[in-house]
């Protein structure tokens, strides 16, 4: 049985950050601005599973990086979610471009 090479799986996570990236670059609403920055986070989480199980799969530093972005990711997304609420009741949108008015 043959494996799948790093190249198809570098190419998966490659499209999900470039996904990502596109979703935190072109959308106003911030609610996909977090979703863009959730993609991202799996693409990079696809490449420390990818290179640790071609290269020392049993170290498990792969994995323990992959726990660790999933927490910092859920983490990052309760507080932004919390953030989007807040901003919401405040002025009726979740519209990216119009959290610069919390400045003044």
């Amino acid at each position: 049985m043959s494996t799948i090479p790093i190249t198809h799986f570098l190419y998966l996570a490659l499209i999900l950050f470039g996904i990502g990236i596109f979703g935190v670059l072109a959308r106003k609403n911030a609610i996909s601005v977090l979703m863009g920055v959730e993609l991202m986070l799996n693409g990079v989480n696809i490449n420390f599973l990818a290179f640790a199980k071609y290269w020392n799969w049993y170290s498990l530093t792969g994995p323990v990086f992959v726990i660790f972005v999933i927490t910092v990711g859920a983490a990052e997304a309760a507080v932004a979610l919390a953030i989007i609420i807040s901003v919401y009741r405040q002025w009726k949108s979740a519209n990216v471009d119009e959290v610069h008015y919390l400045r003044d």
